[in-house]
């Protein structure tokens, strides 16, 4: 009879630990972080096709997004989307000659150095302003509580030049660190 009370209490104890593991486990990944698979090429060659990533969920409730952050975010098409920011809230953006301009500023986008150097015609980036994405646009500035994002592979990439500015409340969080390949394992800016 005491066998048996105690192989109870062993499997209550057992249940008890899966069901509050399991709990850890939903709530880190519903409010802190989630996985997520980069689908299609509009990232490379910063991330590839099938790469799987960690999804920081919690960085943006504290703070905000910084000029060339990779996140993620809904987009119109009911998919999620992985993009860098480009452009934040009251800055002015416009692309010339390959060229980023921030606030009239040339900014240097370091991480496309190596693709820029392979093409052999054209540039990566078209010229456009902001205006040229949406008219409306006061002074050709983001507002508040919008970015501007694109994809690595600009001539590939659905992005802000044709989905619009991205809201601040569609932004799941943001991402740096491929988990899957393990050959690829890394930390990308």
């Amino acid at each position: 009879m005491e066998k048996k009370v105690k192989e109870k209490n062993e499997l209550w104890e057992w249940t008890k630990a899966l069901l509050i593991a399991f709990a850890i486990a939903a709530i880190i990944r519903y409010f802190l972080f989630t996985p997520i698979a980069v689908d299609g090429e509009s990232m490379m060659p910063t991330l590839e096709n099938g790469d799987r990533m960690i999804v920081n969920k919690i960085g943006y409730k504290i703070g905000e997004p910084k000029r060339f952050d990779i996140v993620v975010f809904h987009a119109p098409e009911k998919k999620n989307y992985i993009k860098r920011v480009i452009g934040l809230p009251g800055e002015t953006l416009e692309y010339k000659n390959d060229q980023l301009y921030i606030n009239g500023e040339p900014i240097d986008e370091p991480y496309l150095d190596a693709y820029k150097s392979q093409i052999t015609e054209g540039t990566l980036t078209e010229d456009f302003s902001l205006n040229d994405i949406d008219a409306s646009l006061k002074d050709n500035v983001i507002p508040e509580g919008f970015v501007f994002v694109m994809g690595d592979n600009r001539r590939y990439s659905k992005d802000s030049r044709h989905i619009g500015l991205v809201d601040q409340k569609e932004i799941i969080g943001n991402t740096s660190l491929i988990f899957w390949p393990f050959s690829d394992i890394k930390i990308v800016k």
